[in-house]
């Protein structure tokens, strides 16, 4: 795999680098790198259980007791969990919970604080 983008026209694989742009061997479109680049997969937008949205950073506070897993410790409704990190994946909030340590939570069963 060449790590060169598919023609955006014919779909061919066979695309090569001309220093600032792409082009296509089979059809002949050209197209410039910085197109490739902007229409990328769009960021996701993290929302908590009422849809605002969350940044890294934020503050959120648990609307839910959560069981912790392999443990007999539970994170009660409103705590409150500050620095928060966006991560991809089924538990999309990695945080640190006083008392308890580091986490991964889903944002459907946060707010933002």
């Amino acid at each position: 795999m060449s790590g060169l983008p598919n023609c955006p026209k014919c779909g061919s694989e066979y695309t090569y680098d001309d220093s600032i742009q792409y082009v296509c061997p089979e059809c002949a479109h050209e197209w410039s790198k910085d197109a490739v680049e902007t229409s990328g997969e769009e960021e996701r937008v993290y929302k908590d259980a009422h849809g605002t949205v969350l940044v890294d950073g934020d503050s959120i506070t648990v609307i839910k007791d959560l069981k912790v897993k392999g443990s007999s410790s539970v994170v009660k409704v409103g705590t409150k969990v500050k620095n928060i990190r966006l991560i991809e994946g089924d538990h999309d909030i990695d945080c640190k919970i006083d008392g308890i340590g580091p986490m991964k939570l889903k944002t459907e069963f946060v707010k933002k604080a």
